[in-house]
């Protein structure tokens, strides 16, 4: 079948009236009780960095140990996101939100209480089971919560917006409260998760369930396969590509999930249908996601490091520094919403990612001299107002079309294409910013700067690649006869 024979799942269709009824009081309670999950999983993703030094003096980590507070979550993140997606599907989306975020909530508290680098390590890796499985089951229950169109764009809108400002909540809350005590950091998450799972209860209606034979193979290799890929990616951050533990995770983790396709081609009831992949523009907006996102989340890893040690932001001043670009992204996801049935999800798309490469090629004319308002002002702005006008169609694209039994196995795919983004992002930039400063142990600004102009390139083709996808993979739909 051509990709002219499908335009349902290219783009989402053009609506009929140019806006959508107003959503009920209930259908905006429960679009904030499920938007929760993903403040709390944005959140976390910064707040806990930032606390990273004290956490260190205050439990006695070594630096080797300390690095394993990010890992361990990440790891159980990625790892288990498919395995997550999927079960919303089967037992249940509200069920498995309302346990994936009361398990966070256990993590937290264990967390904030822990007396040891073994515990709180622990911890965190209990924080990354929860997310998976909570984090897929938000975006599910969006997809079957709202009507596919205007009332689903709009709350996609929100779920984008609530990401973006996420990470700058987490930077900025992160070193308010290290200020207090590190252990605040993990403790913010035990009120906050229990009122979401409190309003859940109430608020979410749970959805059709859809009893099938649990594909344990294809649960093992997909979960072994993501996680040796994310700690691949991890490891060669810091370690290199060229590092034996880095060559040998990312070999045996690809084969894990080479094994894992070929499992799921096979067996009656798979975990992630390979029907997903068999329309074009779906796989591509899989792509760009993982393309924008490891662009995103490079540029974000370096640009975190180069206002404090660059510019000699102190950590609190560091987070208002990225207030532009979560401004910008709120902005630009609030009116995605209203763009997409007069200009198409593929304008939209192109447009983001458009700007997300001329954001990288304003930083990669940093210089030494360049200041926070010359220098790095403009390019969040543009990073931002990427984010927003390119996350909300690429989400609709994705989902668009799906049945009901698909939407927990899109999402965690969705999600787990997001987070080897982020990786590979972080793990690619970060390899050319300490390459180019030649091992200096105290970089001056000028080295620091230079590290930067050369990183964000890698940045500029990530963005660059997904541009092209863009323009030769979503297409418009076709006018109605």
């Amino acid at each position: 079948m051509t990709t002219q024979d499908q335009p349902s799942v290219a783009e989402p269709p053009t609506p009929a009236a140019p806006a959508a009824p107003t959503p009920s009081r209930a259908g905006s309670l429960a679009l904030a009780v499920i938007v929760t999950c993903q403040l709390m999983v944005a959140v976390d993703g910064n707040i806990v960095n930032i606390a990273l030094p004290r956490i260190q003096s205050g439990l006695g980590f070594s630096p080797d140990g300390l690095a394993w507070v990010f890992s361990a979550y990440s790891l159980a993140f990625g790892g288990l996101l498919l395995l997550g997606g999927r079960a919303s599907d089967i037992l249940g989306r509200r069920r498995m939100f309302v346990w994936g975020l009361l398990l966070v909530v256990v993590a937290s508290l264990l967390g904030g209480l822990a007396p040891n680098p073994a515990l709180l390590i622990a911890a965190r890796a209990a924080q990354g089971v929860g997310f998976a499985f909570a984090a897929p089951a938000a975006l599910s229950l969006i997809a079957v919560t709202f009507k596919e169109g205007p009332e689903r764009a709009r709350a996609l809108g929100v779920f984008s917006t609530v990401a973006g400002l996420g990470i700058t909540i987490g930077l900025i809350l992160g070193g308010l409260l290290t200020t207090l005590s590190w252990r605040l950091v993990f403790f913010v998450n035990v009120p906050i998760g229990l009122a979401a799972v409190f309003l859940a209860t109430r608020q979410l209606a749970e959805t059709e369930k859809h009893p099938s034979r649990p594909d344990v193979v294809g649960a093992l290799t997909s979960t072994a396969g993501m996680t040796a890929v994310v700690y691949g990616l991890i490891n060669a951050s810091s370690a290199g590509w060229g590092s034996a533990t880095t060559v040998v995770a990312l070999v045996v983790g690809l084969l894990l999930l080479a094994g894992f396709v070929v499992t799921e081609s096979r067996v009656a009831q798979p975990l992630i249908s390979l029907r997903l992949f068999a329309q074009r523009a779906r796989s591509g907006a899989y792509a760009i996601f993982l393309l924008l996102f490891a662009a995103m989340g490079g540029t974000y890893f370096l640009l975190s490091l180069y206002v404090q040690d660059g510019l000699g932001f102190h950590p609190l001043t560091a987070g208002l520094a990225f207030l532009p670009m979560a401004v910008a992204q709120f902005g630009t996801a609030r009116s995605a919403a209203k763009l997409i049935p007069k200009y198409g999800a593929k304008t939209l798309i192109v447009t983001g990612a458009a700007l997300m490469l001329a954001d990288s090629l304003w930083l990669a004319a940093t210089g030494p001299h360049s200041g926070y308002l010359t220098g790095l002002f403009g390019p969040l702005v543009l990073l931002g107002a990427g984010l927003g006008l390119g996350f909300v169609p690429l989400n609709m694209t994705i989902l668009a079309g799906l049945a009901p039994k698909e939407t927990g196995s899109a999402s965690g795919l969705l999600q787990a294409v997001q987070q080897i983004g982020l990786s590979l992002g972080v793990a690619v930039l970060a390899t050319l910013y300490g390459g180019s400063l030649h091992g200096a142990q105290h970089p001056d600004r000028a080295q620091l700067a230079d590290g930067l102009s050369t990183a964000v390139v890698a940045a500029a083709a990530f963005s660059g690649v997904a541009v092209l996808l863009g323009l030769l993979v979503i297409t418009r739909p076709r006018p109605k006869p």
